[in-house]
Protein backbone atom coordinates (compact mmCIF):
# COMPACT_ATOMS: atom_id res chain seq x y z
CA UNK A 1 0.00 0.00 0.00
CA UNK A 2 1.54 3.59 -1.00
CA UNK A 3 1.88 5.39 1.99
CA UNK A 4 -0.24 8.85 2.60
CA UNK A 5 1.90 11.09 4.13
CA UNK A 6 0.85 14.83 6.28
CA UNK A 7 2.33 17.63 4.13
CA UNK A 8 1.08 21.45 4.57
CA UNK A 9 0.59 24.41 2.10
CA UNK A 10 3.30 26.84 3.75
CA UNK A 11 1.61 29.81 5.35
CA UNK A 12 1.12 30.06 8.82
CA UNK A 13 -0.47 32.78 10.69
CA UNK A 14 2.24 35.51 12.27
CA UNK A 15 2.56 35.64 16.25
CA UNK A 16 0.21 38.48 17.93
CA UNK A 17 2.66 41.14 18.44
CA UNK A 18 4.08 40.84 14.82
CA UNK A 19 2.78 42.68 11.95
CA UNK A 20 2.87 41.85 8.30
CA UNK A 21 4.44 45.77 7.50
CA UNK A 22 7.31 44.52 10.11
CA UNK A 23 7.87 41.33 8.43
CA UNK A 24 7.97 42.79 5.09
CA UNK A 25 10.31 45.36 5.96
CA UNK A 26 12.44 42.73 6.92
CA UNK A 27 12.15 40.41 4.06
CA UNK A 28 12.82 43.42 1.96
CA UNK A 29 16.06 44.59 3.78
CA UNK A 30 17.35 41.10 2.14
CA UNK A 31 19.58 40.24 4.30
CA UNK A 32 19.98 37.51 7.72
CA UNK A 33 17.97 38.95 10.91
CA UNK A 34 18.45 37.56 13.93
CA UNK A 35 14.78 38.43 14.76
CA UNK A 36 13.22 37.27 11.44
CA UNK A 37 15.19 33.79 11.90
CA UNK A 38 13.93 33.15 15.38
CA UNK A 39 10.29 34.19 13.82
CA UNK A 40 10.83 31.59 11.33
CA UNK A 41 12.47 28.54 13.21
CA UNK A 42 9.39 28.94 16.18
CA UNK A 43 6.53 28.76 13.40
CA UNK A 44 8.45 26.19 11.57
CA UNK A 45 9.08 24.14 15.32
CA UNK A 46 4.95 24.38 15.34
CA UNK A 47 4.26 22.74 12.35
CA UNK A 48 6.57 19.82 13.03
CA UNK A 49 5.66 19.41 16.91
CA UNK A 50 1.29 19.25 15.19
CA UNK A 51 2.71 15.85 13.25
CA UNK A 52 3.74 17.12 10.17
CA UNK A 53 5.52 14.78 8.16
CA UNK A 54 6.65 16.74 5.44
CA UNK A 55 6.25 20.27 6.79
CA UNK A 56 6.78 23.49 4.14
CA UNK A 57 8.99 26.35 5.77
CA UNK A 58 6.86 29.20 7.22
CA UNK A 59 5.79 31.47 4.28
CA UNK A 60 5.13 34.67 4.86
CA UNK A 61 6.16 36.70 1.84
CA UNK A 62 3.89 37.38 -1.29
CA UNK A 63 3.91 34.45 -3.15
CA UNK A 64 5.22 36.36 -6.35
CA UNK A 65 7.20 38.92 -5.19
CA UNK A 66 9.24 36.66 -3.36
CA UNK A 67 10.83 35.57 -6.56
CA UNK A 68 9.81 38.41 -9.09
CA UNK A 69 12.14 40.94 -6.12
CA UNK A 70 15.14 38.37 -7.05
CA UNK A 71 14.11 38.20 -10.26
CA UNK A 72 14.06 41.87 -11.55
CA UNK A 73 17.40 42.72 -9.77
CA UNK A 74 19.81 42.65 -13.33
CA UNK A 75 23.13 42.08 -10.74
CA UNK A 76 21.29 38.77 -9.72
CA UNK A 77 20.75 37.76 -13.65
CA UNK A 78 22.65 36.28 -16.03
CA UNK A 79 20.45 37.55 -19.13
CA UNK A 80 16.77 39.52 -17.98
CA UNK A 81 14.49 37.49 -15.71
CA UNK A 82 17.25 34.93 -15.80
CA UNK A 83 18.50 34.25 -12.39
CA UNK A 84 21.88 33.03 -11.63
CA UNK A 85 21.51 30.07 -9.19
CA UNK A 86 23.78 31.64 -6.08
CA UNK A 87 21.08 34.42 -6.33
CA UNK A 88 18.43 32.05 -6.56
CA UNK A 89 17.94 31.92 -2.43
CA UNK A 90 15.14 30.85 -0.22
CA UNK A 91 15.65 32.64 2.66
CA UNK A 92 12.48 30.92 4.61
CA UNK A 93 14.56 27.46 3.66
CA UNK A 94 17.66 28.73 5.17
CA UNK A 95 16.37 30.03 8.26
CA UNK A 96 15.17 26.45 9.26
CA UNK A 97 18.68 25.07 9.28
CA UNK A 98 19.42 24.66 12.91
CA UNK A 99 15.51 23.13 13.37
CA UNK A 100 16.50 20.72 11.43
CA UNK A 101 19.87 19.93 12.93
CA UNK A 102 18.32 20.19 16.26
CA UNK A 103 15.58 17.71 15.19
CA UNK A 104 18.38 15.61 13.62
CA UNK A 105 19.85 15.40 16.76
CA UNK A 106 17.03 14.82 18.66
CA UNK A 107 15.49 11.30 16.52
CA UNK A 108 19.08 10.84 14.25
CA UNK A 109 17.02 11.38 11.41
CA UNK A 110 16.85 13.41 8.91
CA UNK A 111 13.51 15.61 8.67
CA UNK A 112 11.77 15.62 5.34
CA UNK A 113 10.60 18.95 3.86
CA UNK A 114 8.26 20.29 1.03
CA UNK A 115 9.78 23.30 -1.04
CA UNK A 116 7.23 25.32 -2.25
CA UNK A 117 8.33 27.79 -5.55
CA UNK A 118 5.33 29.72 -7.25
CA UNK A 119 5.35 28.40 -10.89
CA UNK A 120 6.09 30.05 -14.60
CA UNK A 121 3.03 31.11 -15.56
CA UNK A 122 2.06 32.71 -12.24
CA UNK A 123 5.19 34.89 -12.07
CA UNK A 124 4.18 35.67 -16.23
CA UNK A 125 0.98 36.87 -15.39
CA UNK A 126 2.15 38.97 -12.97
CA UNK A 127 4.91 40.59 -14.54
CA UNK A 128 3.35 40.67 -18.24
CA UNK A 129 -0.48 40.02 -17.94
CA UNK A 130 -2.07 39.02 -21.27
CA UNK A 131 0.60 39.37 -23.58
CA UNK A 132 2.07 36.51 -25.15
CA UNK A 133 6.00 35.69 -25.55
CA UNK A 134 6.63 32.02 -24.38
CA UNK A 135 10.32 32.76 -24.63
CA UNK A 136 10.14 34.40 -21.10
CA UNK A 137 7.72 32.02 -19.77
CA UNK A 138 10.31 29.64 -20.50
CA UNK A 139 12.82 31.61 -19.08
CA UNK A 140 10.79 31.70 -16.01
CA UNK A 141 10.60 27.83 -15.78
CA UNK A 142 14.26 27.92 -15.35
CA UNK A 143 14.38 30.56 -13.12
CA UNK A 144 12.54 28.56 -10.76
CA UNK A 145 14.08 25.54 -11.45
CA UNK A 146 17.63 27.66 -10.57
CA UNK A 147 15.92 28.64 -6.63
CA UNK A 148 15.01 24.70 -6.51
CA UNK A 149 18.39 23.66 -7.44
CA UNK A 150 19.93 26.29 -5.29
CA UNK A 151 18.26 24.67 -2.48
CA UNK A 152 18.95 21.38 -3.25
CA UNK A 153 22.65 21.81 -3.32
CA UNK A 154 22.78 24.01 -0.06
CA UNK A 155 20.66 21.22 2.41
CA UNK A 156 22.08 20.06 4.90
CA UNK A 157 20.60 19.06 7.63
CA UNK A 158 17.45 18.10 6.48
CA UNK A 159 15.71 16.25 2.65
CA UNK A 160 13.85 17.69 0.35
CA UNK A 161 11.60 15.17 -0.32
CA UNK A 162 8.72 17.13 -1.86
CA UNK A 163 8.77 20.20 -4.76
CA UNK A 164 5.80 22.03 -5.00
CA UNK A 165 4.99 24.23 -8.17
CA UNK A 166 2.20 26.69 -7.06
CA UNK A 167 -0.37 27.53 -9.70
CA UNK A 168 -3.50 28.48 -8.85
CA UNK A 169 -4.61 30.62 -12.36
CA UNK A 170 -4.34 27.52 -14.08
CA UNK A 171 -8.09 26.72 -14.60
CA UNK A 172 -9.34 29.74 -13.32
CA UNK A 173 -7.65 32.96 -14.76
CA UNK A 174 -9.29 34.02 -18.28
CA UNK A 175 -5.64 36.28 -19.13
CA UNK A 176 -3.85 32.12 -19.77
CA UNK A 177 -3.48 32.37 -23.21
CA UNK A 178 -0.94 30.06 -23.69
CA UNK A 179 -1.63 26.90 -25.42
CA UNK A 180 -1.09 23.35 -23.24
CA UNK A 181 2.18 22.20 -24.75
CA UNK A 182 3.65 25.81 -24.13
CA UNK A 183 2.25 25.42 -20.26
CA UNK A 184 3.66 21.68 -20.28
CA UNK A 185 7.08 22.70 -21.24
CA UNK A 186 7.26 25.88 -18.76
CA UNK A 187 6.40 23.95 -15.61
CA UNK A 188 8.42 20.73 -16.90
CA UNK A 189 11.09 23.19 -17.13
CA UNK A 190 10.49 24.62 -13.51
CA UNK A 191 11.10 21.20 -11.83
CA UNK A 192 13.49 19.17 -13.89
CA UNK A 193 16.01 19.35 -10.81
CA UNK A 194 13.54 18.62 -8.54
CA UNK A 195 12.70 14.97 -10.09
CA UNK A 196 16.52 14.93 -11.83
CA UNK A 197 17.03 14.36 -7.75
CA UNK A 198 14.52 12.11 -6.63
CA UNK A 199 11.71 14.63 -5.34
CA UNK A 200 8.14 13.83 -5.30
CA UNK A 201 7.47 16.91 -7.76
CA UNK A 202 3.82 18.75 -6.88
CA UNK A 203 1.92 20.98 -8.30
CA UNK A 204 -0.87 22.94 -6.29
CA UNK A 205 -3.64 23.77 -8.01
CA UNK A 206 -6.69 25.91 -6.91
CA UNK A 207 -8.94 24.46 -9.47
CA UNK A 208 -8.47 20.86 -11.05
CA UNK A 209 -10.70 21.92 -14.42
CA UNK A 210 -7.23 21.43 -16.57
CA UNK A 211 -5.47 19.17 -14.31
CA UNK A 212 -4.52 16.92 -17.26
CA UNK A 213 -1.65 19.20 -18.00
CA UNK A 214 0.06 17.81 -15.21
CA UNK A 215 -0.53 14.06 -15.66
CA UNK A 216 1.23 15.37 -18.97
CA UNK A 217 3.99 16.73 -17.94
CA UNK A 218 7.24 14.51 -17.54
CA UNK A 219 8.30 15.62 -14.13
CA UNK A 220 5.16 16.45 -12.64
CA UNK A 221 3.98 13.45 -10.32
CA UNK A 222 1.63 15.14 -7.37
CA UNK A 223 -1.46 16.42 -8.41
CA UNK A 224 -2.79 18.77 -5.55
CA UNK A 225 -6.90 19.01 -5.38
CA UNK A 226 -8.14 21.58 -2.80
CA UNK A 227 -11.09 19.01 -1.82
CA UNK A 228 -11.99 19.40 1.85
CA UNK A 229 -13.59 22.64 1.46
CA UNK A 230 -15.10 21.57 -2.19
CA UNK A 231 -15.40 17.80 -2.44
CA UNK A 232 -17.12 17.87 -5.69
CA UNK A 233 -13.28 18.23 -6.55
CA UNK A 234 -12.70 15.03 -6.65
CA UNK A 235 -15.45 13.83 -9.19
CA UNK A 236 -13.20 15.63 -12.11
CA UNK A 237 -10.46 13.92 -11.62
CA UNK A 238 -10.16 10.54 -13.24
CA UNK A 239 -8.57 7.36 -11.66
CA UNK A 240 -7.53 5.87 -15.13
CA UNK A 241 -6.17 9.14 -16.39
CA UNK A 242 -3.87 8.98 -13.14
CA UNK A 243 -3.26 5.56 -13.32
CA UNK A 244 -2.28 5.71 -16.92
CA UNK A 245 0.02 8.74 -16.44
CA UNK A 246 1.61 7.04 -13.16
CA UNK A 247 0.24 10.28 -11.37
CA UNK A 248 -0.81 10.48 -7.70
CA UNK A 249 -2.92 12.87 -5.93
CA UNK A 250 -2.49 15.25 -2.84
CA UNK A 251 -5.89 15.82 -1.39
CA UNK A 252 -7.31 18.15 1.22
CA UNK A 253 -9.01 17.05 4.44
CA UNK A 254 -9.01 19.89 6.37
CA UNK A 255 -11.06 23.17 5.07
CA UNK A 256 -8.60 26.64 5.44
CA UNK A 257 -11.26 28.82 3.62
CA UNK A 258 -11.08 30.68 7.18
CA UNK A 259 -13.59 33.56 6.19
CA UNK A 260 -16.14 31.19 4.69
CA UNK A 261 -15.62 29.02 8.37
CA UNK A 262 -16.16 32.03 10.72
CA UNK A 263 -19.03 33.51 8.65
CA UNK A 264 -20.61 30.11 9.25
CA UNK A 265 -20.42 31.14 13.01
CA UNK A 266 -21.85 34.68 12.33
CA UNK A 267 -24.74 33.10 11.24
CA UNK A 268 -24.68 31.09 14.24
CA UNK A 269 -24.14 33.63 17.01
CA UNK A 270 -25.40 36.43 15.29
CA UNK A 271 -22.67 38.77 15.35
CA UNK A 272 -18.88 39.44 14.25
CA UNK A 273 -16.77 36.60 15.65
CA UNK A 274 -13.52 38.37 14.47
CA UNK A 275 -14.50 40.69 16.83
CA UNK A 276 -16.17 38.26 19.19
CA UNK A 277 -13.08 35.83 19.30
CA UNK A 278 -14.34 33.70 22.20
CA UNK A 279 -16.12 31.65 19.49
CA UNK A 280 -12.52 30.48 17.29
CA UNK A 281 -12.38 27.84 18.99
CA UNK A 282 -15.41 26.00 17.50
CA UNK A 283 -14.05 25.62 14.40
CA UNK A 284 -11.11 23.60 15.37
CA UNK A 285 -13.14 21.96 18.80
CA UNK A 286 -16.32 21.16 16.68
CA UNK A 287 -15.99 21.99 12.76
CA UNK A 288 -12.57 20.33 11.66
CA UNK A 289 -12.26 17.97 14.25
CA UNK A 290 -10.01 14.91 13.76
CA UNK A 291 -13.15 12.69 12.88
CA UNK A 292 -14.49 14.70 10.25
CA UNK A 293 -11.04 14.88 8.79
CA UNK A 294 -10.80 11.28 8.86
CA UNK A 295 -14.13 10.64 7.10
CA UNK A 296 -13.06 13.01 3.93
CA UNK A 297 -9.86 11.00 3.85
CA UNK A 298 -11.85 7.97 3.59
CA UNK A 299 -14.17 9.18 1.08
CA UNK A 300 -11.02 10.27 -1.03
CA UNK A 301 -9.31 6.75 -0.37
CA UNK A 302 -12.86 5.09 -1.42
CA UNK A 303 -11.91 6.65 -4.74
CA UNK A 304 -8.64 6.80 -5.55
CA UNK A 305 -6.84 4.59 -3.14
CA UNK A 306 -3.08 3.97 -3.71
CA UNK A 307 -3.34 6.86 -6.04
CA UNK A 308 -3.15 9.14 -2.86
CA UNK A 309 0.06 9.70 -1.57
CA UNK A 310 -0.48 12.85 0.64
CA UNK A 311 -2.81 14.69 2.26
CA UNK A 312 -3.30 17.66 4.56
CA UNK A 313 -5.03 21.32 4.67
CA UNK A 314 -6.53 22.24 1.16
CA UNK A 315 -4.11 25.12 1.32
CA UNK A 316 -1.91 28.04 3.72
CA UNK A 317 -3.28 28.36 6.83
CA UNK A 318 -1.70 32.29 7.05
CA UNK A 319 -5.11 33.81 7.84
CA UNK A 320 -6.07 32.20 10.26
CA UNK A 321 -6.60 33.86 13.66
CA UNK A 322 -3.55 32.94 15.58
CA UNK A 323 -0.57 30.44 15.23
CA UNK A 324 -2.15 28.63 18.20
CA UNK A 325 -5.42 27.57 16.29
CA UNK A 326 -3.93 27.19 12.89
CA UNK A 327 -1.10 24.96 14.78
CA UNK A 328 -4.08 22.89 16.64
CA UNK A 329 -5.94 22.31 12.79
CA UNK A 330 -2.33 20.95 11.94
CA UNK A 331 -3.14 18.51 14.87
CA UNK A 332 -6.49 17.39 14.15
CA UNK A 333 -5.32 16.57 10.45
CA UNK A 334 -2.40 14.26 12.02
CA UNK A 335 -4.44 12.39 14.70
CA UNK A 336 -7.28 12.43 11.43
CA UNK A 337 -4.99 10.78 8.90
CA UNK A 338 -3.99 8.68 11.75
CA UNK A 339 -7.02 7.44 12.82
CA UNK A 340 -7.98 6.64 8.93
CA UNK A 341 -4.59 4.51 8.55
CA UNK A 342 -5.89 2.48 11.29
CA UNK A 343 -8.87 1.83 10.07
CA UNK A 344 -7.88 0.54 6.48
Amino acid sequence: MTEIIFDDIGSFPLPDDVSKDWIMNKFAEGKDDDELSALLKNAFRMKIDAGVQVPTYPQYQDMNEQFLSVIRDPENCDDPFKVKQDAARIMELESIEPVAKAYMEETGDKLDIRVCVTGPLELYLKEFGGTEYVDILNIFGESMDNFVKNSLSNAKNFNIRTVSIDEPSIGINPQVMFDDDQLITAMDKACHSAKKNGCDVEIHLHSPLHYTLATQAENISVIGVESAATPSYLELIDRKVLEDSDSFLRVGVARTDIFNLVATLNEKYNTNVWKETQHFPEIINEMETPAVISKRLANAYSMFDERIKYAGPDCGIGSWPSQEIAAQLLRNTAEGIADFKKGI
